[in-house]
């Protein structure tokens, strides 16, 4: 969940001008915009290795250069037929081949690749969601950190879904599971393991990937659930943004609640209600549920309550979860500044997906 101009505030969906195009179809690359708190190093001026004054004797000095890692392969696919079903694959060479059947680029290097790629065991693979309040937002915010986990070793995917203004409440949850099904229909094409995917999230993404964690038997949909200032629970969203102190970003994420939802909460409408307790991450959790890694600031817009609920239910039934808060008040991929987040959440994949 992002509010104006936060972490998650991002450009419009650049494949919005390919609606015609048919489930599983390559639509080139991904945007080049959007960065969720995941940084580039950029590569310094060599140092000056010219001769110094003295003749033979001279010593050149020499000079370092930072390599930056080549980055992945990426191509965006359509899921589904509506212009915000849509999502980015990134991938190196080895770890999958991203062309798929009918794909260009089967001859030469990229053969090379496949053959190369049904020689190497099949991979784990995280996929992502955007925050933005469910209003807004986009794939392409995850870019570099998309990069940065390809460095890890994984595919990684990261997919629009419908915005409330488009379709309510459980259209998002829909659109999760269906871009999870089609990457694991279409899992030999990255050579990724379909039983080894991490659902992870950022604030209003976050609570997709917790949805798609405990709705149902989630552990055999996913093998573990990894968010960012996951909004949880949309109805303590609400009532926050009730409150007579409430601040600005509360009463934004107030009002985009009701949107999801497509209603005002209130008990009295059954309807409505029924949605607003279906949208409750909470409300699903369960034995078959997968195991989660939450994380908040501890000042932040999206507090630790979202995911503590959550989190005791799973392991009241045996599931493992962690709650995890960092100091501060950053706000989804803002949390990433903190230097002890990237390293649990490599730390957690690893373990997870083994």
């Amino acid at each position: 969940m992002a509010v104006p101009g936060g972490a998650q505030a991002t450009p419009p969906d650049p494949t919005a001008s390919v609606p015609s195009l048919t489930p599983g179809s390559p639509t080139g690359s991904p945007s080049e915009s959007g960065t969720p708190g995941s940084r580039t190093p950029s590569t310094p001026p060599a140092t000056g290795g010219g001769q110094p004054a003295g003749g033979a004797d001279a010593v050149s000095s020499s000079s370092a250069v930072m390599v930056t890692p080549k980055p992945p392969k990426a191509s965006t696919y359509a899921y589904g037929r509506h212009p915000r079903q849509r999502l980015d694959a990134y991938w190196r060479p080895g770890t999958g081949t991203g062309t798929g059947t009918g794909a260009e680029g089967q001859e030469g290097q990229e053969g090379q690749e496949n053959a190369q790629a049904r020689r190497t065991p099949p991979g784990p693979a995280v996929l992502l969601f955007h925050g933005g309040s469910w209003i807004t937002g986009d794939k392409s915010s995850w870019k570099y950190f998309a990069r940065r986990l390809t460095n890890e070793g994984y595919t990684v995917f990261s997919a629009n879904y419908r915005l409330a203004h488009q379709a309510a409440w459980p259209a998002q949850r829909d659109d999760a599971m269906a871009a999870l099904d089609f990457v694991k229909r279409n899992a030999a094409r990255w050579n990724i393991d379909p039983d080894r995917i991490v659902a992870f999230g950022s604030s209003a993404g976050g609570l997709l990937a917790s949805q798609l964690g405990t709705y149902g038997q989630g552990a055999q949909r996913v093998r573990g659930v990894l968010a960012l200032s996951p909004v949880n629970t949309p109805y303590l969203a609400y009532q926050d943004g009730l409150k007579a102190d409430a601040t600005g970003g509360q009463r934004y994420l107030r009002r985009a609640v009701v949107k999801l939802v497509g209603c005002v909460p209130n008990e009295a409408d059954p309807e409505c209600w029924q949605r607003v307790d279906d949208s409750n991450a909470t409300t699903h959790a369960g034995a078959g549920d997968a195991p989660a890694l939450l994380m908040h600031a501890a000042e932040e817009l999206v507090p630790s309550t979202h995911s503590t609920a959550l989190a005791s239910a799973l392991r009241g039934a045996g599931v493992g979860a962690t709650v995890k808060v960092v100091p501060g008040d950053g706000h989804a991929s803002e949390l990433l500044e903190d230097a002890t987040v990237y390293p649990a959440i490599r730390n957690w994949l690893r373990a997870r997906t083994k």
